[in-house]
């Protein structure tokens, strides 16, 4: 490995590493505004110079690549004169507010200036004042406070793939703005709030609403979609005033949606934090004793195959387990997790988690889409497909047409017979499929819940083994799952299917055959109210707490612990932020309440039990932020059937999906922009 020397310490470093990152190598803190790992180089704030032998002038270590043999000084006196005149040239138009910026207390401007910064100024003249601009009502604008590093430019065109921030101007006229000052079209649109090393870019929902250092921070996991990406929630006293995210490279290095962001207002409304009973038509507040006594006696009269139960799309994985359990001691079979009908093979875990990993889509050489739409169902995903295509090149194909996916691919049809020709080598992606080391097979929900869907999944497992894309080192086979409860629910085997019916909870529910439904935080689950008696456990008064018989207050994800099991199988812990509201109890107590009626014991002691018991009833356990456990894959499990039909891609109310983000006001005003994918971005 080449060597360089920094402050007289020799270290090695990889080839294509610049100096800045080599000195990070050595422990040496550079300062900075423009440069970002995640990001291209700009070398625009020239706040990294750092002195080298035989070079006259300072120069700016982010853009210089290392060589072998440099010998390079961060701590003179030449250096830091260099930074500190770099400092005066950006504070001198750089307003004195640091009192009313949001970004007191983390600004990286704030930071450096306390070492480089000077106490007088000696820049006389006007300041100048750049108008604010409007970029939709997530990000506030204070753009006299720029300093022009152009973060938000690149990630704007590099990760999110909507090129809409651009500057305008030259020199001291240079101005960061959105063609025709627009809002910001894209997901990950809030991102630029975090990248921003001053106070120009702002939440504007989160204005002045709390300073850092009065907040609490607590490290938890997003449930908005399956990917768990790693957030933070600060809180202040009960209230959950912003989510920010953590650093995971495994899955969503440093970034998060915007709905991860912002859907943490809704938290605050709608909320259900007594117990409620129907009486005459009406909805009255009860109380826990007289609600658990209604639903007891409601159970005892019912026969349990008369019983059906469903899991919400936010459920932990000891609410499935808790839930489970009581309905086995009711002896009640019908009961599911999925809001819409779609096939799943729950004989093999590699038929419903995202095999190749979220981090492994940066090695792969191919992607197929097949029925899905990544950029509405798992943002983070379609974030590292499209980093995938500017690293790689990698093409992309898809069955079905998703829209705009903010990246160019390849739309192969919308019939599913344009799979059948892959699978039998007559497509025009063979011949790439031929020369493929790690293709990319992503499959939907939308695609399962065709009456193909079977023959989907397991057609498309079986050629993937022929031809050995699943094997030790590669598994190219992939689903997409949408809900964070989804894959902890199919592991717990939350379900009632047989070989012959997949769908059997569906057709009992369609068919009118429950007399009770028990739904705990289902909101998302269509159901046309009869004579049902309809118990509601959740968090939210939603659609389905609308038409419930008996409301049963508890906990959002960010008030009880919990663990979640994410697309690629990974066991994650959500930890409790803040406290429930009013008489909300946890989930795994009201099921301890309910059993306790029933039958004068309870279902668990504590919460520990519960998560202890549960995590030994998960397949290819491997602990906890791991991936799990490699299991060897047969071919031709199940049998199927192909009969043609067009591949329809279900449309995602994305700001709308979940009763938290339907409680937001920041996701309804986002949703009011009217944002609309048109059917563009193939090649085609």
């Amino acid at each position: 490995m080449p060597k360089i020397i920094i402050n007289e310490k020799e270290i090695e470093f990889d080839k294509g590493m610049t100096v800045l990152q080599a000195c990070e190598l050595a422990a040496v803190e550079i300062p900075r505004f423009c440069y970002h790992e995640k990001l291209s180089i700009a070398g625009n704030c020239r706040m990294c110079l750092v002195e080298m032998e035989k070079s006259a002038k300072p120069i700016a270590s982010c853009a210089m690549p290392a060589a072998e043999g440099m010998k390079i000084k961060t701590n003179t006196e030449f250096v830091k004169k260099a930074r500190k005149g770099i400092m005066e040239f950006l504070l001198a138009n750089h307003p004195l507010d640091c009192p009313v910026c949001d970004q007191g207390g983390e600004c990286d401007l704030q930071d450096q200036s306390l070492f480089y910064g000077f106490d007088k100024s000696r820049f006389s003249e006007n300041k100048r004042a750049v108008k604010d601009k409007y970029m939709g009502p997530l990000i506030k604008t204070q753009m006299t406070r720029c300093i022009h590093c152009t973060r938000c430019v690149r990630f704007a065109e590099e990760v999110a793939g909507v090129p809409e921030i651009g500057a305008t101007g030259r020199g001291e006229d240079m101005e960061i703005t959105t063609y025709l000052e627009q809002s910001m079209t894209s997901e990950l649109s809030a991102n630029v709030i975090d990248l921003c090393p001053v106070g120009a870019l702002t939440s504007k929902p989160y204005a002045f609403e709390a300073r850092p250092w009065e907040l609490k921070k607590t490290e938890s996991i997003d449930v908005m979609d399956a990917v768990g990406s790693n957030i933070r929630v600060d809180t202040y006293g009960w209230e959950v005033k912003r989510i920010l995210p953590r650093l995971n490279n495994e899955i969503n290095e440093e970034w998060i949606s915007d709905k991860t962001r912002y859907a943490c207002d809704g938290l605050l409304k709608q909320r259900l934090d007594k117990p409620y009973i129907k009486k005459n038509g009406k909805l009255v507040k009860s109380s826990w004793d007289e609600s658990i006594e209604l639903i007891t006696s409601k159970i005892n009269s019912i026969n349990p195959n008369e019983i059906g139960a469903h899991i919400g799309d936010m459920a932990s994985l000891e609410t499935i387990f808790s839930f489970k359990n009581l309905l086995k001691k009711i002896n009640c079979n019908n009961y599911d997790f999925r809001e819409k009908k779609f096939y799943i093979n729950p004989k093999n875990k590699i038929n419903y988690l995202f095999n190749s990993s979220i981090q492994g889509i940066e090695d792969c050489d191919l992607v197929l889409l097949i029925g899905c739409n990544p950029r509405h169902e798992a943002t983070m995903i379609n974030a590292r497909l499209r980093k995938s295509i500017i690293k790689n090149n990698v093409p992309i194909f898809s069955i079905g047409n998703p829209g705009d996916l903010t990246y160019d691919y390849n739309l192969l049809g919308e019939d599913i017979s344009e799979l059948k020709n892959i699978f039998e080598g007559k497509s025009r992606i063979n011949e790439k499929l031929n020369n493929s080391k790690k293709p990319l097979f992503i499959v939907g929900e939308s695609a399962l819940e065709l009456k193909n869907g079977k023959y989907i999944l397991e057609e498309t497992k079986s050629f993937l083994i022929k031809n050995n894309f699943i094997n030790e080192t590669w598994n190219a086979f992939n689903f997409l799952t949408q809900n964070a409860s989804s894959v902890a629910a199919i592991d717990l085997k939350f379900y009632n299917i047989e070989d012959g019916n997949n769908f059997i909870f569906f057709d009992k529910l369609k068919n009118q055959d429950f007399k009770l439904l028990y739904l705990v935080g289902s909101d998302n689950l269509v159901i046309k109210k009869n004579n049902e008696f309809i118990i509601y456990q959740g968090s939210h008064g939603d659609r389905n707490a609308e038409i419930a018989d008996v409301i049963l207050p508890s906990p959002a994800y960010t008030e009880q612990d919990g663990l979640f099991i994410n697309l690629e199988g990974r066991i994650q812990e959500c930890r409790k932020a803040s406290y429930p509201t009013n008489e909300a109890m946890e989930d795994w107590k009201i099921f301890n309440l309910i059993n306790n009626s029933l039958y004068k014991t309870n279902l668990f002691d504590n919460f520990l039990s519960i998560r202890k018991l549960a995590l030994q009833d998960i397949p290819m356990l491997s602990g906890i932020d791991s991936l799990p456990l490699k299991n060897k894959v047969n071919n031709n499990e199940t049998s199927s059937v192909f009969t043609n039909e067009k591949m329809q891609i279900r449309p995602i109310d994305y700001y709308y999906s979940n009763a938290i983000a339907r409680a937001s006001k920041t996701m309804s005003d986002c949703r009011d922009i009217g944002i609309n994918n048109k059917k563009n971005g193939t090649n085609n």
